[in-house]
């Protein structure tokens, strides 16, 4: 006479000698330390790495005020790859004063691109000191590239147009970025 088991994996009762035995109930489903299972193991460690950058993304973003002359900016802060990642996909407007600032861990020639945003919208790549270094125009739901001319270690988006419409050019200082979180 067996032994009434339990899968390790779905908890589906059986009668066997062992937990070697297996699972009935599918042909995937095995005992905890079988092959099988230890893959849907790692496989839910990597799937709740993914859920955590979705997590990320979908926490509220900060804000912080900025300025460039006489110009005040709020702007949403993405520091963190989930919000990076995020940034303004399926944002369908933006008010004349709003944008998003994204802090970049290492400075570098960073790119941006518009997958899954609507909004037409400028760049603003800026280095350590808070200096414009060049301004993109970015067409909505385009997969062409953007990139600092230099290192940049933020981007400012705007609605498109914005920077020509205040005459803001390369070379102009972003006040507030001091108040900025840490890029992670």
């Amino acid at each position: 006479m067996g032994v009434t088991l339990a899968c390790g994996w779905c908890s589906a009762r059986f009668r066997g000698a062992s937990p070697s035995a297996g699972c009935p109930s599918t042909t995937l489903c095995e005992t905890p330390f079988s092959g099988v299972a230890r893959v849907r193991g790692w496989l839910l460690i990597g799937l709740s790495s993914v859920v955590s950058l979705a997590v990320q993304a979908a926490e509220p973003f900060g804000r912080v005020d900025l300025s460039i002359g006489l110009y005040r900016i709020d702007a949403e802060v993405a520091e963190t790859p989930g919000r990076r990642a995020q940034g303004l996909m399926g944002r369908e407007r933006l008010l004349s004063h709003e944008g998003m600032v994204f802090v970049f861990p290492e400075l570098r020639a960073h790119c941006m691109w518009m997958r899954n945003t609507p909004l037409p919208l400028s760049v603003a790549f800026i280095d350590d000191s808070g200096r414009i270094i060049n301004i993109a125009q970015m067409q909505p739901h385009s997969e062409d590239n953007h990139c600092a001319a230099q290192p940049a270690r933020y981007a400012l988006e705007m609605n498109q147009g914005w920077f020509a419409e205040k005459r803001v050019a390369p070379g102009a200082k972003l006040v507030g970025l001091e108040r900025l979180p840490a890029p992670r």
